[in-house]
């Protein structure tokens, strides 16, 4: 719950003035979709995608032409909207459900895909992370982890 003196969105993006540095927007609030795409064009930075929106709300960003990301996870075996959408969120609440197979397939039909690192569940990423070592050439995945540098280094 928001208790005053958050870093508002403006405020980051002038923080980040002139670094198009990727950005994923997770949506925890319906309506925003015009919102955020005005805000995002207003300091030209592109490199921006959403996701976790409330699935009816997820037309509004695909109407919009916002690169949104549908989830795919444990939880939710099933992506909504997946023919529209940009990219899928890959996500394993409870453990690492998804072989590099649902990864292949994925990319494959041309999707981007961010993956969940365990870390941020409260796991170790170890094994994870070594099962991607397969696909650290593939420009189209990305990790989402609470140890960036880590990463870096291991993935080099």
């Amino acid at each position: 719950m928001p208790v005053g003196g958050e870093l508002t969105l403006d405020g980051l993006l002038d923080i980040m003035a002139g670094r198009n540095l990727p950005l994923a927007i997770n949506v925890k609030a319906d309506g925003m979709a015009l919102a955020l795409k005005k805000t995002f064009a207003r300091y030209g930075h592109s490199n921006w995608f959403v996701f976790d929106m409330a699935v009816p709300d997820m037309r509004s960003y695909l109407d919009e032409e916002v690169i949104t990301y549908s989830r795919l996870s444990d939880v939710e075996p099933s992506p909504a909207w997946l023919e529209r959408a940009a990219g899928v969120w890959l996500d394993g609440f409870d453990g690492e459900w998804f072989s590099n197979q649902v990864i292949g397939d994925l990319l494959s039909q041309g999707k981007q895909v961010c993956v969940v690192s365990p870390e941020l569940h409260g796991r170790d990423c170890m094994a994870l992370w070594q099962q991607l070592v397969e696909f650290r050439s593939e420009n189209r995945l990305t990790l989402c982890t609470d140890t960036p540098a880590d990463a870096a280094i291991f993935f080099k």
